[in-house]
């Protein structure tokens, strides 16, 4: 009984260890990165390439992916966008940024900082995801003047909720992200 206690445990450590695990997960959204593709879920997925591009994988289909890639799985957790009483333009389109996609569930837009050079204050009404594609620091600063400095590396991912008001200035190295907005 002991060997076949010992024996479970050991296959169950090895398949907790090698099965894929998400490197964000929530209500709304399960991020994989992969170099593989997994089958999209069965409300669709965002598929990011680490080269910039990004595309929409209708549900329980399996993407292209050429490379490392960024799948935002999407989840039957839609949240309507919040009302700008800010004052401020929403976050999206701003200047520079380049909409590469949009349906029913997200908004997909490419966006490159220029070093020294704040964006609008803006207000977000959706979550976001972002995927950097350089390493850089961000510097986020809201209407009162608060500051914080953020570092992004190539491959890094985050999810950003909604309600939020700031700018954006690219204090360090350069910047370049896909942002997956999500309806």
């Amino acid at each position: 009984m002991v060997r076949i206690l010992l024996l479970l445990t050991i296959v169950l450590q090895a398949v907790s260890q090698t099965a894929p695990k998400p490197v964000i997960e929530n209500d709304r959204v399960a991020i994989w990165d992969v170099a593989e593709a997994p089958t999209a879920g069965p409300f669709g997925a965002v598929v990011v390439s680490l080269s910039g591009g990004a595309s929409f994988v209708p549900r329980n289909t399996t993407p292209k992916i050429a490379g490392r890639s960024i799948v935002i799985d999407l989840k039957d957790h839609p949240v309507a966008p919040i009302a700008n009483a800010s004052g401020y333009p929403l976050a999206f389109p701003r200047p520079g940024s380049k909409k590469i996609l949009e349906n029913e569930r997200v908004i997909v837009w490419d966006y490159t900082w220029t070093p020294g050079v704040a964006t609008p204050m803006h207000f977000h009404d959706k979550d976001v995801v972002v995927v950097y594609l350089e390493d850089g620091d961000l510097k986020s600063t809201t209407p009162d003047g608060k500051e914080t400095v953020n570092s992004y590396q190539f491959g890094e991912v985050k999810f950003n909720l909604r309600d939020r008001v700031h700018t954006e200035t690219l204090i360090r190295g350069k910047q370049h992200a896909i942002i997956a907005e999500l309806k």
